[in-house]
């Protein structure tokens, strides 16, 4: 049956497009894919899957879309800032495709289309910028050039998510500029830390010093406390021996001592007047006691 090369060459015509039709039947689209199907031309049901289509082949033709979120790395581009400085800059564009069939109906290449429309706008941004702006805004810069390039590809079916620039290359002398500031700035710095250490180094003794005076002053005060309370305590004792002393024990102390001085070899005794009062009781009991015997 087989051995005729006629029969089996359409018979194996015939299996290749039976595989063929089945191929281009059957489709299998993921999570994140979507189908624009075209049926004689137009897009017919939007957008299909995820899961298992049935096509029918030749009639059908299939546009497959991703709708993860890509990149689009753009290239060094030479911008003029406000005040006509010429500055290089780099960024990347963040987008993914929300709207599959007018992301293949409406551009040719979303990609190729999003880079170029990326170049121009960021050209447009920074020419309203000066220079030091685009140096310290970078953030501010994002988010402008997110929010107008997203006003166009946004009907394209494409939704822009971010926008970051990677570097900014100013032209070679305002760098050197920079980097003598930066220079200046860190030699600021170093002076006001030095002087910072000084002066709190300074308070720091003097903070000591304040704290040794102050130490110093309560113990000579409590020195002179303890010493007062000392003198206070003597005298206070001093005072309660006096109180017990009446004047016939001051009339005999008086006496003794005339007895010592007698003693010596001087001949001239000086008595001060006070010893007269003094001995003025013993005197008065001697002459009570002579006048009772002689009575």
């Amino acid at each position: 049956m087989f051995d005729n090369p006629v029969t089996l060459a359409i018979l194996v015509i015939v299996l290749l497009v039976i595989l063929f039709l089945i191929a281009n039947t059957i489709h299998i689209v993921r999570q994140y894919e979507r189908l624009v199907v075209f049926t004689f031309g137009r897009v017919t049901n939007g957008a299909a899957g995820p899961g298992i289509l049935l096509l029918v082949p030749i009639v059908q033709q299939t546009v497959k879309v991703d709708l993860r979120e890509f990149y689009i790395e753009i290239p060094q581009q030479t911008c003029i800032t406000k005040d006509n400085a010429p500055i290089s800059i780099d960024f990347l564009v963040y987008s993914k495709v929300f709207d599959p069939e007018e992301s293949v109906t409406a551009v040719t290449s979303f990609s190729g289309a999003s880079q170029a429309l990326a170049a121009t706008t960021l050209r447009a941004v920074i020419g309203d910028i000066p220079l030091d702006d685009v140096l310290a805004k970078r953030e501010e810069i994002n988010n402008t050039l997110r929010a107008k390039l997203d006003e166009v590809t946004h009907r394209w079916g494409v939704k822009i998510t971010n926008v970051e620039i990677r570097e900014i290359v100013p032209p070679r002398e305002i760098q050197e500029a920079m980097n003598r500031q930066m220079s200046a700035e860190r030699g600021r710095r170093a002076v006001i830390t030095e002087s910072e250490g000084t002066r709190q180094a300074t308070i720091n003794v003097a903070e000591g010093d304040k704290q040794s005076a102050i130490l110093r002053a309560e113990g000579g005060r409590q020195a002179q406390i303890l010493q007062a309370e000392g003198y206070a305590n003597a005298l206070q004792t001093i005072f309660g021996a006096a109180k017990g002393i009446d004047q016939k024990t001051m009339a005999l102390q008086y006496l003794d001592a005339i007895k010592v001085l007698g003693a010596g070899e001087s001949t001239k005794w000086v008595i001060p007047m006070e010893l007269a009062e003094l001995t003025r009781p013993i005197t008065d009991a001697m002459r009570s006691s002579r006048g009772a015997s002689e009575g």
